[in-house]
């Protein structure tokens, strides 16, 4: 990631209302939701929303996608990979033991399932 994209994900998240939305897509991953959806659980009117869905969206944080009458927005995380690569990127000056609280913070918070867990949840 270059400065001026990383940049730009700042700039977009640096508002209240679109960090909390972008927190709120992450949320719902892999579905996403629809922008009335989104407009409606964060009380932001529809055109405000609109607005804000622009800027995270030419910003790289999230995608749209045309589902009949709706527009599905979702988060984008290879784009926090890549943020968070790009911060990180030379974490301590080369000594991993510096860097290895935040390394574990960000741990997955949902440890992948096995596929005998995914199958017994499917029953």
């Amino acid at each position: 990631m270059e400065s001026d994209a990383a940049i730009l994900a700042f700039a977009a998240l640096a508002q209240p209302t679109r960090l909390d939305v972008f927190r709120l897509l992450v949320e719902h991953e892999p579905d996403g939701l629809a922008a009335g959806d989104i407009a409606r659980r964060l009380n932001v009117p529809h055109n405000t929303m609109s607005t804000h869905l622009a800027t995270l969206t030419r910003a790289g944080l999230i995608d749209a996608e045309r589902h009949s009458r709706s527009i599905i927005y979702r988060a984008r995380l290879e784009a926090v990979h890549a943020l968070t690569t790009f911060l990180v990127k030379d974490c301590c000056g080369g000594r991993p033991e510096i860097c290895a609280p935040l390394i574990a913070d960000l741990s997955p918070c949902c440890p992948p399932q096995t596929l005998a867990a995914k199958e017994a949840a499917h029953d």
